[in-house]
């Protein structure tokens, strides 16, 4: 149990910029774990819109200690939380999620001794149609998940302080995708894996298609820069420029692209949920699916190809 020894100690960070809407809601399911953090770090990185006076108002509900870090970026400002704790076991997590009252629990009972790293799981907190088709269509369901290949994103994540120390931390250097290179430099050190599925952080999808297309540029872009997914993403290039082909020469047999889409959105489909949907909002969910594949699609061709360059040019 988090508490009963040092060593044991458990730290929850977490990283804000400008969240003073969204903050309350991640600071209340903290305060509703079953089982405490014994501190609670969080690093603001300049917010200017009364984020810090939101947090300073919840330093007497829970163990809370906010460091103002101006201009840090994501792994910097969990770097400089990690840095100013002593507990050897840390829980990270983002603004604009909340935590299930079970989140740390199902965590703590993973970290058995032969394990440094728990992955945990996150859902989508839609409010909207569009964001429930987004969900659908970008976040995995945990039947997707193979556990022993699993990288776990640090909106939902636990590990040893050791493990972070053994890899010097967060790359700094990185803005976006820096929690996919901390977990595969975690993997390459040799530390261990566990997955759990019931640690869930319920996170929100964007809710506007613009606000979404530059997400996934952002993401697409982190690629590039870290040097990630090399073949993952010439196939897409392939692929779409297969099918452009295939329809300015061959308009005859376009149908085949019809096939392709319905393969290609078999599984968001399959993740759609459309209980308690009106007949027009169940149309409009359906419709949106393939839209946000192709948003999705041609945001991260468009990132990409910058990351690989700003990487290029810092050679």
């Amino acid at each position: 149990m988090a508490g009963s020894d040092a060593r044991e100690r458990t730290a929850l960070i977490v990283t804000v910029l400008n969240e003073a809407s969204t903050i309350d809601a991640l600071l209340g399911s903290i305060a509703e774990q079953r089982l405490a953090p014994d501190e609670v770090i969080i690093a603001d990185g300049g917010s200017s819109d009364g984020t810090l006076e939101v947090l300073r108002a919840w330093s007497e509900r829970i163990p809370l200690r906010v460091l103002e870090a101006p201009d840090a970026n994501i792994a910097r400002g969990r770097n400089i939380a990690i840095g100013a704790t002593t507990a050897e076991v840390i829980a990270v997590t983002d603004a604009g999620v909340r935590l299930q009252a079970d989140w740390l629990q199902r965590f703590r009972e993973r970290l058995t001794p032969d394990v440094d790293v728990v992955g945990g799981f996150f859902r989508a907190d839609a409010r909207s149609v569009f964001e429930q088709a987004l969900g659908a269509t970008t976040l995995p369901d945990v039947t997707d998940v193979k556990p022993g290949q699993f990288l776990p994103s640090s909106r939902s994540v636990l590990f040893r302080r050791g493990a972070w120390e053994r890899v010097g931390g967060y790359p700094e250097w990185l803005d976006y995708c820096e929690d996919l290179v901390f977990d595969l430099a975690l993997r390459r050190a040799g530390c261990r894996f566990s997955f759990a599925p019931e640690a869930i952080a319920w996170f929100r999808p964007r809710s506007r298609l613009r606000a979404f297309f530059r997400q996934y540029f952002l993401y697409a872009r982190g690629d590039g820069k870290a040097d990630l997914w090399r073949l993952r993403h010439a196939i897409r290039y392939a692929t779409y420029a297969l099918a452009l082909a295939i329809l300015l020469k061959f308009r005859s047999v376009t149908w085949l692209l019809g096939l392709g889409v319905a393969a290609y959105t078999r599984r968001p489909y399959q993740r759609l949920n459309l209980r308690g949907l009106t007949q027009g909002e169940v149309a409009m969910a359906v419709g949106l699916v393939p839209v946000i594949r192709l948003t999705g699609d041609v945001a991260k061709m468009l990132g990409y190809p910058v990351g690989v360059l700003w990487r290029l040019r810092r050679k």
